[in-house]
C-alpha cells in the first residue's frame, strides 16, 4: 500500500513538471509537443506586435525552454558552491528586477517567470519596450537581442560594440529566428 502510494505522488509531482521539448531547434515540433504554447505566443505577438519566430528564439537562446533555467553558482576554491552571478530565472532568464517592472507596467500581478505563458508575454512586451525606446524595428531578432542582452540604455550606448561573443550570440539568434519563421510558414494553420 505504501509503495502505491509513493509511486502515485511521484507519478503527480513529476507531471506537474515542466520539461522542455525534447526537439528544440524545430519549431513545428515544439509547438506540437506543447499545444498551450503556440496559444500563449500568439497572444503575446497579437498583444505587443512581435513576431513568435523572434519570441521563440530568444528564449531558446536564453533557456533552451527550460523553465528553472538559471546561470551556474559561482565556486569558492573551484570546489564550493557560491552565489549566482545574477537574479536570472526562467524561460526568459529576466533579472528579477526587470520582471518586476513588467509586472508594474502591464499590471500582469501573480506572472512567474517559469511559467511559458507569462514569459513569452514578457519577451513580448521586452521587444515592445525596445522599439519604444531605443527605435527597433520588431522583425529585427539581430538587434532585440542585443537590447534584450545589454538593456535599453546598454544597446542605445552600444555597450555591444566592444563584446564581439555577443554579436556572434545575437547572430545565432537571428539565424534561428528565419529557421523558426521559415517552419512556423509550413505548419501554423495546423495551431490557429
Amino acid at each position: 500500500m505504501f509503495r502505491i502510494l509513493l509511486i502515485s505522488i511521484v507519478f503527480v509531482v513529476s507531471g506537474c513538471a515542466s520539461t522542455p521539448p525534447v526537439e528544440v531547434n524545430d519549431l513545428c515540433s515544439v509547438f506540437e509537443q506543447k499545444p498551450r504554447w503556440y496559444k500563449a505566443a500568439d497572444r503575446s505577438r497579437k498583444r505587443w506586435g512581435s513576431p513568435i519566430p523572434v519570441m521563440m528564439a530568444i528564449m531558446h537562446q536564453e533557456s533552451r525552454f527550460r523553465a528553472k533555467a538559471r546561470p551556474p553558482r559561482e565556486r569558492i576554491l573551484w570546489v564550493i558552491p557560491w552565489l549566482r552571478p545574477s537574479s536570472s530565472y526562467g524561460y526568459t532568464q529576466a533579472l528579477t528586477e526587470t520582471w518586476d517592472r513588467y509586472i508594474r507596467d502591464t499590471g500582469s500581478y501573480g506572472a512567474d517567470r517559469d511559467d511559458f505563458a507569462d514569459a513569452v508575454d514578457f519577451v513580448g512586451w521586452y521587444n515592445n519596450q525596445s522599439h519604444r525606446l531605443s527605435g527597433i524595428r520588431k522583425d529585427d531578432p539581430y538587434s532585440l537581442y542585443l537590447a534584450y542582452h545589454e538593456g535599453h540604455g546598454g544597446y542605445n550606448r552600444r555597450s555591444f560594440n566592444s563584446k564581439q561573443w555577443l554579436l556572434n550570440v545575437a547572430k545565432k539568434v537571428s539565424a534561428q529566428s528565419a529557421r523558426y519563421g521559415s517552419q512556423l510558414q509550413g505548419c501554423e494553420q495546423r495551431f490557429g
